[in-house]
């Protein structure tokens, strides 16, 4: 049995997806800046984004301190340790 070339997928090449983000700092910063539910614990290496969202592909924003915890709840509630802002300095 012949199988075609057609019939193989391509590969994902992953610098042409724009949704792939590497730093787990920028989707945490992302999901408390665009006060998207869930819960955010970050800790020098350690972060742990529980819901929340990948960032959008040109999201400059990020977080300015070594640790902190946020919870974000519906209705854009929102209740945090880092009161500092996103923007990149």
């Amino acid at each position: 049995m012949d199988v075609s070339k057609e019939s193989q997928q391509p590969s994902i090449d992953p610098s042409q997806s724009s949704a792939l983000v590497d730093d787990p700092l920028t989707a945490i910063a992302y999901s408390m800046d665009a006060l998207i539910p869930g819960l955010y614990i970050w800790l020098g290496e350690f972060k742990l984004r529980i819901g929340g969202s990948l960032p959008e592909e040109n999201y400059p924003g990020t977080l300015h301190s070594f640790a902190g915890i946020s919870l974000v709840l519906p209705g854009y509630r929102i209740y945090t340790t880092y009161h500092g802002s996103y923007d990149p300095r």
